[in-house]
């Protein structure tokens, strides 16, 4: 999983980074926008402070499930999303 995270070819992400299964994709900018559309797509995700979108699958995912997150976390960085601040 985190291979792939890292092939995403995105001018927003900063760095990717992980152990097992517990990753963080920092980003260039603040990523709440970010995190609720992964929300809207069926991908749960937190922040970890204010640049680094957490994620944290169980155990059991799917490589199915894997591709789908990647998927949707590809299509969201290519949005152009803008930053609310709350």
């Amino acid at each position: 999983m985190l291979d792939k995270l890292r092939k995403i070819e995105s001018p927003n992400i900063r760095e990717v980074r992980g152990l097992g299964l517990m990753i963080g994709v920092e980003l260039k900018q603040k990523v709440a926008p970010y995190i609720k559309a992964l929300q809207e797509k069926k991908i749960i995700a937190l922040n970890a402070g204010m640049t680094v979108i957490r994620l944290l699958p169980p155990l059991v995912i799917s490589y199915q499930q894997i591709d789908h997150l990647v998927d949707a976390l590809t299509e969201v960085l290519a949005a152009e999303l803008v930053a609310v601040d709350v």
